[in-house]
């Protein structure tokens, strides 16, 4: 809950306060296609029979929402925006192979402060840093349950860094194609029964195309 008040208390009065000093061009909201390429890492489970990094998140492209405010014109604030994504969990156990172990959602906004170092070219590079909350949310384990005769859960929340790597190429007067990469730092806890099995990274790395648009 801490964790929820500080990064909305932040936010807020990051926005809050920048609005004041807006003027024309400071603004840039950008839509994108982003390819979540989770890179599991987890311990072995003895408990379920799952040896070292055998928990996986499904792979797939999601839609993003990008609204960035420049202080400077090398300096940027950029808040990243999705819904819940819903991903298939699959386990691999050492004797039977791997299944479905049920499904999740999750959403992970963040905030990353980027340099953009050719501010006025056509090409426009840029790198960030910042940070990510992420949420899990319909989580549904009940196969994975079947398997080990128990109650299978995880944490519900996730605090985690953020870097951030692209470039926008100007198309029109206000208008920009953007290519972008981010590493985002994810992991949750794996439990039965209440005790812990397992820490899960899943540390994705987010690709993304998308266009741009300056106000």
């Amino acid at each position: 809950m801490q964790k929820r008040v500080l990064m909305a208390v932040a936010t807020s009065a990051l926005f809050a306060s920048s609005s004041v000093f807006a003027e024309a061009g400071d603004w840039m909201a950008r839509v994108r296609a982003v390819h979540v390429g989770w890179v599991q890492e987890s311990g072995s489970v003895a408990a379920l029979a799952v040896p070292a990094n055998g928990i996986h998140l499904e792979k797939k492209i999601v839609p993003e929402v990008d609204i960035s405010y420049f202080f400077t014109k090398n300096l940027a604030a950029e808040l990243i925006l999705t819904y819940p994504q819903k991903h298939t969990v699959r386990v691999t156990q050492s004797a039977a192979g791997a299944f479905d172990a049920g499904s999740l959602k999750e959403l992970p906004p963040a905030l990353t402060l980027q340099y953009h170092f050719m501010p006025d070219a056509q090409f426009r590079p840029y790198v960030g840093a910042g940070f990510n909350y992420t949420t899990f949310s319909s989580v549904n384990l009940a196969p994975l349950n079947s398997v080990s005769g128990g109650t299978a859960s995880i944490d519900r929340s996730n605090f985690g860094g953020v870097l951030q790597a692209g470039f926008d190429v100007k198309v029109g007067a206000n208008s920009y194609i953007n290519f972008d990469v981010k590493k985002v730092y994810i992991k949750t806890d794996l439990a039965l029964n209440g005790t812990k099995l397992s820490t899960i990274k899943g540390d994705p790395w987010l690709v993304g195309i998308g266009y741009g648009f300056k106000f």
